[in-house]
């Protein structure tokens, strides 16, 4: 069995979003309590109705950094290791945007979260606003060894939404060399935040892939169904939420259509 099916015990599991207000080195950020707070009352409704996993992203640090600050890293601390203490079942994973990927790292293990989401693991890739991003599969997964933090899982997203490739590279060979480089799952997503990606890129990058094989955006309680025929789970943001927080009649309606209410 994968790793990620030992963390995760559902056959397809739904991990859903905690994205948080802008942090306290943000200037409109309402304060570290409130952000906790937040975060405890999305994860309420995500355990309480039985999602399998929460992944906690700094959304709304707008502009994005590439690499994160040092106030960055020691709030979004604070904020996972708060949701992991109150969190019994659902199975928390962070995220540092844009790119941080140890610095991510080092906030799941400080805090005592799962696994992480990483955006930009083996394809070479840009943004114009950001340029080209580092990519070094290797170093991170020796940078994960080396902090003693190998029991943390590395979701990886492929061909990432907003990005650019530099190269030409099938999605199928994306999978396989993230395969190589020991992700834990692979992430696909669509063209953009909430859109569904292409049956036939969940297809081939299954073909390219031992681990799971899972969404990364733009599911929700009409496709659901559908898309999961073709991968192994999904992170779920856009459906679950409103008014930038998680909704229980949202997350009610997207398990009542997967049979799970």
């Amino acid at each position: 069995m994968s790793r990620f099916y030992n963390l995760f015990k559902s056959e397809k599991p739904i991990i859903g979003m905690i994205h948080l207000p802008p942090l306290p080195d943000y200037p409109d950020s309402p304060g570290l309590d409130a952000i906790i707070k937040s975060a405890l009352l999305d994860l309420k409704i995500l355990a309480g109705l039985g999602i399998d996993g929460a992944l906690i992203e700094n959304e709304y640090d707008r502009p994005h950094r590439v690499k994160a600050s040092p106030e960055t890293i020691e709030a979004m601390t604070a904020v996972t290791k708060a949701v992991v203490e109150k969190s019994e079942r659902c199975i928390i994973g962070v995220e540092i945007l844009l790119n941080d990927t140890k610095a991510s790292l080092d906030v799941a293990k400080a805090a005592g979260a799962n696994f992480i989401r990483t955006d930009y693991f083996v394809d070479p890739m840009s943004r114009p606003e950001y340029g080209e991003f580092d990519i070094d599969p290797k170093g991170l997964i020796e940078y994960r060894r080396s902090i003693g933090a190998q029991d943390i899982l590395i979701l990886a997203d492929i061909q990432v939404k907003y990005a650019s490739m530099l190269i030409t590279r099938s999605i199928e060979d994306s999978a396989r060399l993230a395969n190589f480089h020991h992700a834990d799952a692979i992430v696909i997503s669509g063209d953009a935040t909430g859109d569904a990606p292409v049956i036939h890129d969940l297809d081939e990058a299954k073909k390219g892939s031992d681990v799971p094989v899972i969404i990364g955006s733009g599911l929700d309680a009409k496709n659901a169904n559908k898309l999961l025929k073709h991968c192994d789970g999904a992170i779920v943001g856009t459906a679950l939420m409103k008014d930038k927080t998680v909704n229980h009649e949202n997350v009610e309606t997207l398990l009542t259509a997967l049979g799970r209410r």
